[in-house]
């Protein structure tokens, strides 16, 4: 079994803790590696609101569908896609569907400018790795593929060995962040974080979001959740105009 990141938010607020303590609960959600930065602030303003904590496990969408076939104990699935939680759904491994946001591919890079004319920089080929997310596991990944394909450029591109696959979309980012491919296709919530280490470096294009199938991303409670209300407590909270106000933050769209 892969290792995923684990990261836990929560905090204790004296009286509201003293108060709710007896009823305090702990859940334990698998998240999409995209969604990292924005379902960690969200996690933090539903600890404040309910003194409940929320643990979070990242990784790429394919792997964290294998841990729940696995029996990983998760309460709730966040995914990169729709169609694997509705795959967990018609297994009757899970119920509740949503999707809870749009998220949007963008070209970045460090050194190249992409933003004038993103088509002439991959077909130019003045680069020596272009990174994208593994598209057999990676909902961006796919996309990518989807718009290199588009280009007449993703045969190309893989027979010269010039494309690099991160497992998920964050060791993605970290391969153009860190120059060992020049540029790559990336999640913009990745360049739209405010910690992130490319603001201020480098350039991206936000690609047409009619060059690739919509990257909604939908959400499930798992069936053998031992934290059920909890659970379903923050997938309610992600609806709220305060978990609305943070996914947009960070470049994403709410589904329509």
């Amino acid at each position: 079994m892969k290792k995923i990141l684990n990261i836990t938010i929560g905090a204790t607020f004296a009286i509201t803790a003293a108060f709710s303590s007896a009823q305090a609960d702990t859940i334990t959600v698998a998240v999409a590696a995209n969604f990292t930065k924005a379902i960690g602030a969200i996690g933090k303003e539903w600890t404040q609101e309910t003194g409940n904590e929320v643990h979070f496990s990242f990784g790429p969408t394919g792997g964290l569908y294998a841990q729940i076939n696995n029996g990983a104990p998760f309460d709730a699935f966040f995914s990169a896609d729709t169609k694997t939680p509705k795959k967990l759904v018609d297994e009757g491994k899970a119920s509740d569907y949503f999707a809870y946001a749009q998220g949007k591919l963008a070209l970045y890079s460090t050194s190249l400018p992409v933003t004038k004319d993103p088509t002439a920089i991959i077909k130019g080929g003045d680069y020596k790795f272009l990174a994208i997310a593994n598209p057999k596991g990676a909902p961006y990944g796919s996309a990518a593929v989807q718009v290199l394909e588009k280009m007449d450029m993703y045969k190309k591109l893989d027979s010269e060995k010039k494309i690099v696959q991160g497992e998920s979309i964050t060791a993605t980012f970290q391969f153009v962040m860190t120059g060992n491919a020049q540029l790559g296709f990336v999640a913009l919530s990745q360049i739209k974080d405010p910690e992130s280490p490319a603001n201020g470096k480098g350039e991206f294009w936000l690609v047409p979001q009619e060059d690739y199938s919509p990257i909604n991303q939908a959400a499930v409670l798992i069936k053998d959740s031992k934290h059920a209300a909890a659970a379903k407590s923050f997938m309610a909270f992600m609806k709220s105009p305060a978990a609305v106000k943070i996914i947009e933050s960070y470049g994403y769209e709410i589904p329509k």
